[in-house]
């Protein structure tokens, strides 16, 4: 392979106004941070950060703060902002191969503009949108749950962590020789997804829809209450969200034509129906028709109809739906998109003593890892 990158750009934060403290020449905080935003857990919060600290002014008068820092003190912070103290070795080994995979492949694909960040249908009665990470333009990727969480070293306080980067500095996972765009969520429910029915209509191997079953026992590897395993992955406000394996969202016909009009912009009048009319391999609905007494409208892909259907995000796509002579009843699977690797189960099976490799080799298959 070709030298890959080793420094980084993160965007923290935009603003009016940014206020910052500057502790010594590579070691500043910010304060007022916005994390988790549009998610049910948003909030803000102090974070310090080293490197370099850049304040980029943009055309619209707002304020962009702009860190710039090596790729693995980078993935010290990410790893431990998704994870916990308590992971597994293993588990966080693979967290790191698989985060150095993904944002290499970030900034070569930004460098040589080789893939289409988004896509929209926008008709009389289609919607479909789909939003990749590459339409960032002052920096490679963002701080935040959009791209990877990155909150400095405010969290990076776990030795283990930093021991998982440093044994696997410089490890990248590859297909065929090309860096893997390594994707990642919370829960996939019990099923992984293809990489297109979140994003561009494209076949990446590597990213295929999966039973999450442990390898030797055949059991579901993220159907687990065990709060000692739960607490690797979910960091303190992600533990605020309980019921994500299996879940319901009840929602009365009037609140539901409420929120589609608000979120969508129509005027759907009652809605009659939901028809779920196009699902990706793992189960989540890609496309899915909204009928209302005054307007119809179908919607796509995976994010948009999490978007519609919540005030922030819905868990998943992958739901189905009831319905009553009053109300509309989601029952669904999952925590995100369900691409690639399960953190829940890669938790798992990290407890259960499968190494890095082994966690890679199942929820990437086909690919190897080099330096």
């Amino acid at each position: 392979m070709d030298s890959l990158p080793t420094t980084i750009r993160v965007g923290i934060m935009t603003a009016p106004k940014i206020d910052v403290t500057f502790h010594g020449p590579s070691l500043f905080t910010l304060h007022g941070v916005t994390i988790g935003k549009g998610y049910h857990w948003q909030r803000e919060e102090d974070q310090t950060f080293t490197g370099q600290l850049n304040i980029i002014k943009e055309d619209n008068d707002l304020l962009t703060a702009v860190n710039t820092l090596p790729i693995e003190e980078y993935l010290v912070s990410v790893i431990s902002s998704e994870m916990s103290a308590t992971a597994s070795l293993e588990f966080l080994k693979a967290a790191a191969v698989i985060s150095r995979s993904w944002v290499v492949k970030q900034i070569m694909n930004k460098q040589t503009k080789s893939v289409k960040s988004q896509g929209i249908i926008d008709t009389t009665d289609t919607l479909i949108i789909w939003q990749d990470h590459e339409d960032h333009t002052l920096y490679d990727v963002c701080a935040d749950d959009h791209c990877q969480r990155y909150q400095g070293i405010t969290r990076a306080t776990n030795p283990n962590v930093r021991r998982a980067v440093e044994e696997t500095c410089g490890e990248v996972l590859t297909y065929q020789g090309e860096v893997c765009d390594c994707r990642f969520s919370k829960c996939c429910g019990g099923k992984t997804e293809e990489f297109a029915t979140c994003w561009q209509d494209v076949d990446v191997p590597y990213l295929q829809a999966l039973e999450d079953r442990d390898p030797h026992d055949g059991t579901i590897l993220c159907d687990t209450h065990d709060p000692a395993i739960l607490s690797q992955v979910l960091n303190n406000y992600d533990q605020e969200t309980t019921d994500f394996y299996r879940w319901n969202v009840r929602f009365t016909r009037q609140e539901l034509s409420s929120l589609l009009s608000r979120k969508l912009g129509r005027d759907f009048g009652d809605i009659i129906q939901l028809v779920p009319l196009k699902r990706g391999p793992g189960g989540r609905i890609c496309q899915l028709q909204i009928r209302g007494t005054k307007d119809s409208l179908l919607i796509g892909k995976e994010l948009t109809i999490r978007y519609a259907l919540s005030e922030s995000h819905l868990y998943s796509s992958a739901f189905e739906v009831e319905q009553t002579d009053d109300s509309f009843i989601l029952h669904g699977k999952g925590w995100g998109h369900g691409v690639g690797l399960c953190q829940i189960g890669a938790a798992v099976m990290g407890s259960k003593g499968y190494n890095y490799r082994e966690i890679l080799a199942h929820y990437y298959p086909g690919t190897i890892i080099q330096h």
